[in-house]
């Protein structure tokens, strides 16, 4: 053992140990520069919220604000002004219903394409999962006027109608794999004992899918919320106005209120995807693991 411990090279390791230090900085270096880039727009804006209109022209928007009680003011003032009241309805019904049908139906295709014989089962979900390979934005144009025609643009349905739609591809894509691994015993023995396919379905199939499910949920959710593109366009009267569309409008109309007013309101529209993802996180990772998404 001595002369095993007395052959050990302990300058080479040192240096190979230094070498290898000296090879880390510039990667640390860039992290620090990346994690920079990303912190000064959150810094900018905890600063600006903090602080009255006349506070943030006077002084340099990076300053740090004199005090706290300006956040109170400048959150009722944007909520009042920006309308943010009919905008937070109707994005918080677009998003739990939308995304929770389509999330619903894509878990009914994918029990389908999985535990149901039929024939070009490939073929039906290339059909569902074609219409995710081509950007969203080319659907605009036909779709305006598709809902012009029978007359459901600028209504809740229409906007329903959309979000529910698209958002059941990528749903059926995750879950079509998910339940592709799961054990078919449970439902062959359900079926043997005269359990219909939908009981199936709703007590064996869905409460093992819950994972999966919340982790789509969220992430269907946080798009159907962030959505600015499809909800000005198909869903532009006041009453049916996304959170987004009423901040876009609030930051077009009143640019005089300040940026303290507009990143005030930014940040209170956030707030609701951030808790209902605090809320779900352990189904989101618990799915987010067993999906690989």
């Amino acid at each position: 053992m001595a002369l095993a411990t007395s052959q050990i090279d302990f300058a080479a390791i040192e240096a190979r140990e230094r070498a290898s230090t000296k090879k880390k900085w510039p990667s640390v270096v860039v992290a620090a520069f990346v994690s920079l880039i990303w912190v000064v727009p959150f810094y900018y804006m905890l600063v600006s919220i903090f602080k009255t209109h006349a506070e943030y022209t006077a002084n340099n928007p990076l300053s740090l604000p004199e005090g706290f009680s300006p956040i109170a003011d400048n959150a009722i003032s944007a909520w009042n002004t920006a309308k943010m009241g009919a905008g937070f309805a109707n994005s918080a019904m677009y998003g739990i219903v939308g995304a929770g049908l389509a999330v619903f139906f894509a878990a009914m295709a994918a029990y389908g394409l999985t535990r149901i014989s039929f024939k070009r089962q490939n073929f039906w979900f290339m059909l569902i999962f074609a219409g995710t390979i081509f950007p969203f934005q080319i659907y605009l144009i036909p779709l305006f006027f598709a809902y012009q025609k029978i007359g459901i643009i600028n209504t809740h349905f229409g906007m329903l109608l959309f979000y529910t739609a698209v958002c059941i591809p990528f749903p059926v894509l995750v879950l079509r794999n998910y339940l592709n691994g799961l054990s078919r015993e449970m439902d062959e023995a359900a079926r043997m004992d005269g359990a219909s396919e939908f009981r199936v379905f709703w007590s064996i199939i869905l409460p093992n899918c819950i994972g999966p499910m919340t982790a789509t949920f969220l992430l269907q959710f946080t798009w159907i919320w962030n959505d600015l593109l499809f909800s000005t366009v198909l869903g532009n009267r006041e009453e049916v106005r996304s959170i987004m569309n009423s901040l876009q409008i609030f930051h077009g109309s009143y640019t005089t209120a300040g940026p303290n007013l507009t990143l005030t309101a930014a940040l209170i529209a956030s707030l609701p995807a951030i808790v209902l993802f605090l809320l779900l996180r352990r189904h989101f990772m618990e799915g987010m693991r067993v999906t690989g998404v």
